[in-house]
């Protein structure tokens, strides 16, 4: 199947994350069926979503997983100009939610199985399909616990997110907290027999404001991002009914981005202290992942940048699922096909070039893993 035509059938699951995505997650593990490439269905706590691992090559052996996640942002923007969910070929761009975060590349790698089959891979790779990433990587986590029943301990891993086929080194790591204040209704006239969860939730935010300036102008630096420290932001606010009601509920949205080697759960507790001080207020982690790191001289960085033909990139603003598996002792590094600046906007796209490239990527990792004569392919 060319990519194009593999594309277009992905994006039309509207796999929008936090749905359940088991039509999508049965289809490519029918494909792959077809292809004699078996594969494994790893459920989460949800029970209607699931990730997908497979194998190319020999399992017992250290190979490299190509991984991507097959969730995807809501369309509900009112500038599509189509059914966000049917592929549209308009010159060199094909549109539709996902183009480009990131079910292009995950067509590119599905595209390129009939040829990687035929290969004689001395190493495997590995196909790593996730849910929920656009939900602070939920699913992926689940499918890292069961890799050391899948395969041996994988040389590293590409996380294929839009990047102009750059490999990136580093990320910040991120994590996001919703806090909720309860309070007791009444009129605004007699606030002394109410209580207002708007003011209940103050000292936490103020918590956030202050650990956001202490970490600007005193924390640990990083000249490979922008900004060069990690920061925090109160990005939502919920609560009240009306002006003259004391409003019973409210709540807020807090996110930590963190520098590498900075936990983004630890720039949360100043605010989480004071959640812990006040029965009114309660908090709920709602997302957390790992900065990602990677040495320049490795040698997942060197391979990479022989297959994409690009020296890597330092570091991006963005986070992805590669942390986690860097976390999980697995090395990794993103890598993917088009921009990141047209993920979650409405008309989003990936040119065909940039989708043939990913596929040409990945074939050219097939190659560097098939056995030679005499030799087994090296790492």
């Amino acid at each position: 199947m060319n990519p194009q035509a593999m594309l277009s059938s992905l994006v039309a699951f509207p796999s929008v994350v936090g749905t359940r995505n088991g039509a999508l997650v049965d289809y490519v593990r029918d494909y792959l069926a077809s292809l004699d490439v078996a594969s494994a269905v790893i459920s989460g706590p949800e029970g209607d979503r699931f990730n997908l691992f497979a194998t190319i090559g020999p399992a017992d052996v250290p190979g490299y997983i190509l991984s991507g996640h097959v969730d995807v942002v809501p369309a509900n923007e009112p500038g599509w100009r189509g059914d966000p969910f049917h592929l549209r070929a308009e010159g060199d761009r094909l549109y539709g939610r996902g183009a480009v975060d990131m079910k292009g590349f995950v067509a590119a790698v599905l595209s390129a199985v009939p040829e990687l089959a035929a290969m004689d891979l001395a190493r495997p790779i590995h196909i790593a399909l996730s849910y929920d990433e656009e939900a602070g990587c939920r699913g992926v986590p689940h499918l890292i616990e069961k890799l050391p029943t899948l395969c041996a301990t994988p040389l590293g891993c590409i996380v294929g997110e839009p990047s102009g086929l750059v490999p990136v080194l580093r990320h910040k790591g991120k994590a996001a907290v919703r806090v909720t204040a309860r309070g007791r209704s009444g009129h605004s006239s007699r606030p002394d027999l109410g209580h207002n969860a708007i003011h209940a939730l103050l000292p936490a935010l103020e918590a956030i404001a202050t650990e956001a300036a202490r970490q600007r102008q005193d924390g640990p630096t990083n000249a490979h991002f922008l900004p060069p420290y990690s920061t925090l932001q109160i990005g939502k606010i919920s609560g009240g009914e009306a002006i003259n009601i004391i409003p019973e509920t409210a709540s807020a949205d807090i996110e930590a981005r963190a520098i590498a080697g900075v936990d983004p759960l630890a720039l949360l507790e100043p605010a989480l202290r004071v959640v812990a001080a006040d029965e009114a207020l309660s908090a709920e982690i709602i997302a957390s992942y790992p900065g990602l790191a990677l040495d320049d001289d490795h040698a997942l960085a060197r391979l990479t940048a022989r297959l994409s033909g690009s020296l890597p990139l330092a570091a991006v603003s963005y986070g992805t699922e590669a942390g986690l598996y860097q976390k999980a002792g697995i090395p990794a590094i993103v890598c993917g096909p088009g921009d990141i600046a047209r993920a979650h906007k409405p008309d989003e796209y990936i040119t065909t070039g940039e989708l043939l490239g990913a596929r040409e990527m990945v074939l050219r990792l097939g190659q560097e893993l098939r056995v030679r004569e005499g030799t087994v392919a090296a790492r």
